[in-house]
């Protein structure tokens, strides 16, 4: 099997990477977070890709608002980021804004990953007392994936946020035992896992978490674009 992901553009790629992160309602406008506990979406979110630009709106953003940022449409918005600041802060303050790159697995298929253990439902209990969030949470978070050091689970990927088409990666590895790749194998793990089941395997960050950076670097990432929150 193929990973999908090989013949699609990188505007493609963010497209499926918004509809990933937060639900949308019949008009296109974002909902909530695409995961417990559904926090609200953020009020604006920019994708910029080399192909294009892919835009979302909150459904909570007054048409006003909405008809001045609209002023933007068909230039780079990240080109304006203060005079879409600007416009935004008319309704409310901003209080968060996130700027990171956005990566796509390369075509992890056939790799192997000897040390990386799959956790299903009969062997979930290994993550009740390291990684009690995804515990809680592990209908939504496969498929889900840990290395065991010392008898207990040091590193995790699983699926952050998913769609029929795509999911997206959490990493996680203990500080203790960094350093020694387990980052690139779970990752890789899970990757291969998501591309078998004919879905697009995604992950993004923030450009000022260097840690998350140098394992998309180690993962040999695919950079398809920038994307941009507001809240």
């Amino acid at each position: 099997m193929r990973d999908s992901s090989i013949m699609l553009s990188d505007l493609e790629l963010m497209e499926y990477h918004v509809k990933v992160l937060f639900k949308h309602d019949n008009e296109n406008r974002m909902t909530v977070v695409n995961e417990p506990p559904y926090d609200l979406a953020p009020r604006i979110f920019i994708g910029g890709t080399k192909q294009g630009y892919v835009v979302r709106y909150s459904n909570t953003l007054k048409a006003s608002v909405v008809e001045k940022l609209e002023k933007f449409k068909g230039t780079n918005p990240g080109d304006h980021l203060v005079d879409v600041m600007k416009d935004l802060g008319i309704d409310l303050p901003i209080n968060n804004l996130s700027i990171g790159p956005a990566y796509v697995f390369p075509d992890v298929i056939s790799r192997s990953c000897p040390n990386a253990i799959q956790v299903t439902h009969e062997n979930k209990d290994l993550l009740k007392d390291h990684f009690r969030f995804t515990f809680e949470d592990f209908e939504y978070k496969q498929p889900c994936f840990v290395i065991i050091e010392e008898g207990i689970p040091v590193s995790i990927c699983c699926s952050a946020r998913q769609t029929s088409i795509a999911d997206e990666a959490s990493i996680f590895t203990h500080e203790n035992y960094r350093g020694r790749g387990y980052s690139v194998e779970v990752s890789n793990a899970w990757a291969a896992e998501v591309q078998k089941r004919g879905r697009i395997a995604l992950y993004s960050t923030s450009w000022n978490n260097f840690a998350s950076q140098s394992v998309a670097k180690k993962l040999k990432l695919i950079q398809y674009g920038t994307d941009i929150h507001m809240s």
